[in-house]
């Protein structure tokens, strides 16, 4: 006997074919599958992207704020090295645009002043946090529906498992086995699909809030040192 065929006898006659369980399973349940395995690969498309943009924005942002310290003029700074797609820059831009609107015509209210530099910084803050999570919610709906849609397509599979024993008249376990291993598959492409998107989410939202405090330490900081200055006017 041949290798190729000594191969053939040892292997399994049947075996879970993921794709044939699909090409098998009724039309709603199909639906369903695919519905998911999209899901799915917009999930993980977010995690890649959100991933590589944080890391950037952390980056640039950290290169930002060394080089803004050791600065010994914040508007000559801003005015040459600011960028638009560093947070921090966007921040301390929001603070001398408010700063240098306030004191345009001389100080009257220095408490007024730094409450309106401390409120267009903070409210900079929650713009680059909204920012950055906006994509997130869909990681969180994944997660949270993902799992009752496969359900449902195991359900509906069946109730379509059910229904061949009344037409076949036999509720032999080969009549309904097939079915409702399709239907089982919904699910756990549910299953799939909704795991990395909660681990992610969850991972992901802490590392917003993580850089959305330093944002506030960069805001509160500079707000600081914009006091000062105001002390001397």
């Amino acid at each position: 006997m041949s290798t190729l065929a000594a191969l053939s006898v040892a292997a399994p006659a049947n075996r879970l074919d993921p794709v044939q369980l699909f090409l098998d399973a009724d039309i709603v349940v199909q639906a369903v599958m695919v519905g998911l395995i999209l899901a799915s690969i917009w999930t993980w498309t977010i995690i890649l992207s959100f991933s590589l943009r944080m890391a950037g924005a952390k980056r640039r942002a950290a290169a930002f704020e060394h080089d803004f310290w050791e600065a010994d003029d914040f508007d000559g700074f801003m005015k040459h090295r600011a960028r638009k797609d560093i947070p921090s820059a966007r921040i301390a831009v929001a603070g001398m645009g408010e700063w240098r609107r306030s004191t345009k015509g001389g100080v009257r209210d220095r408490d007024g002043v730094r409450s309106r530099m401390s409120l267009a910084m903070e409210s900079q803050v929650a713009q680059e946090a909204d920012d950055l999570a906006a994509r997130l919610n869909f990681l969180a709906t994944t997660g949270a529906v993902a799992p009752f849609v496969g359900l449902f397509g195991t359900v509906w599979g069946i109730m379509n498992s059910f229904f061949q024993i009344g037409v076949q008249e036999s509720s032999s376990l080969a009549v309904v086995a097939p079915g409702i291993s399709e239907a089982l598959f919904a699910t756990a492409i549910g299953l799939f699909a909704a795991i990395p998107a909660v681990i992610a989410y969850n991972r992901f939202s802490h590392t917003v809030n993580r850089f959305e405090a330093r944002l506030h330490r960069f805001a509160d900081r500079f707000h600081a040192s914009l006091s000062r200055e105001l002390e001397k006017m």
